[in-house]
């Protein structure tokens, strides 16, 4: 499972995260504070350092004004 988070798949989904904030117009301090985490975790899942769920992804889309599917 180590692995998965290094696959151009993950890579793809990753880009778009971070490109659907910056479409939200958020910076990561931002986001951090609606989702009551510290801008280090956002930076992390943004840098594939930290897997989200889907949970946390349904989160960051409502967020972002994006369905779920954009992700993936």
């Amino acid at each position: 499972m180590g692995n998965t988070i290094r696959t151009k798949e993950y890579k793809v989904f990753i880009e778009r995260l971070k490109k659907a904030r910056l479409d939200a117009g958020l910076r990561q301090i931002d986001v951090a504070a609606k989702l009551k985490r510290p801008q280090s975790y956002v930076a992390r899942v943004e840098s594939g350092e930290y897997r989200i769920d889907i949970l946390e992804l349904k989160r960051f889309a409502k967020m972002y004004g994006k369905d779920i599917k954009y992700f993936l």
